[in-house]
């Protein structure tokens, strides 16, 4: 069964919600804040098919929320914003939300978007396999536990920087990462690193994975963004 976490201050709303998306046969979980999310995420970080998030949380907002859920975790996010401005929409979709809906909004619409993320996060995708260890790719396997790299059944020798930096590429892929949110994710510190260095790393590890480099085809660069990991590999 289709598990479904809200996170939403709007404890009328959160209601309306999880009536709805029980009555499709799935079911859901409510977190009235963004700790109380963060600590539901963390506790069945592989459990849920959608988060749906709302951006104006009193404690947390949701932009940070999903910084944080993005961090570990490619499950699809919809975020609900009572705002229409197009910044706030580009923002969040740039961070990894994979659709918005701005308030007030007809639960028909909810359920459609909920139902078409779903659809498309577990049954449009069936060339990768994702779980805490192992992504299996096309072409591609990467072993997290035992930080080993094979294309084609042959091992790469990657540093282990490199094996970080496409780890955490390859388990978000489709989304979009600027060269900050790279550093602050793979390095683990406040961001303080040239971009330079940061396209060099992105080189050298094209190198050793992409059949031709010039024109990769796992590691992709979204001009005046950033990178993201190819969501067809």
């Amino acid at each position: 069964m289709n598990k479904v976490l809200i996170i939403d201050d709007d404890k009328e709303l959160c209601a309306l919600m999880k009536k709805c998306i029980e009555q499709e046969n799935m079911s859901a979980l409510i977190a009235y804040g963004g700790a109380e999310g963060l600590e539901l995420v963390s506790e069945h970080d592989s459990a849920y098919s959608l988060i749906i998030l709302d951006v104006m949380m009193p404690d947390i907002d949701g932009f940070q929320v999903l910084q944080k859920i993005r961090e570990t975790s490619n499950v699809p996010v919809l975020m609900l914003t009572a705002k229409s401005d197009e910044e706030d929409k580009v923002a969040g979709l740039r961070m990894g939300a994979d659709d918005y809906l701005t308030k007030p909004f007809s639960l028909n619409e909810l359920m459609a978007r909920v139902n078409s993320l779903i659809r498309r996060f577990t049954t449009l995708n069936p060339t990768s396999t994702i779980d805490i260890n192992n992504l299996t790719l096309k072409n591609m396997v990467i072993d997290k536990e035992n930080r080993i790299v094979s294309i084609n059944a042959v091992p790469v020798d990657l540093t282990s920087k490199e094996f970080d930096l496409l780890y955490f590429l390859a388990s978000n892929k489709g989304r979009v990462f600027t060269k900050k949110q790279i550093y602050t994710h793979v390095w683990a510190e406040e961001y303080a690193f040239d971009d330079n260095n940061i396209m060099s790393f992105i080189s050298k590890l094209r190198k050793k994975i992409e059949p031709d480099p010039e024109h990769p085809f796992y590691i992709l660069t979204v001009r005046g963004v950033g990178y993201r990991f190819n969501k067809e590999a």
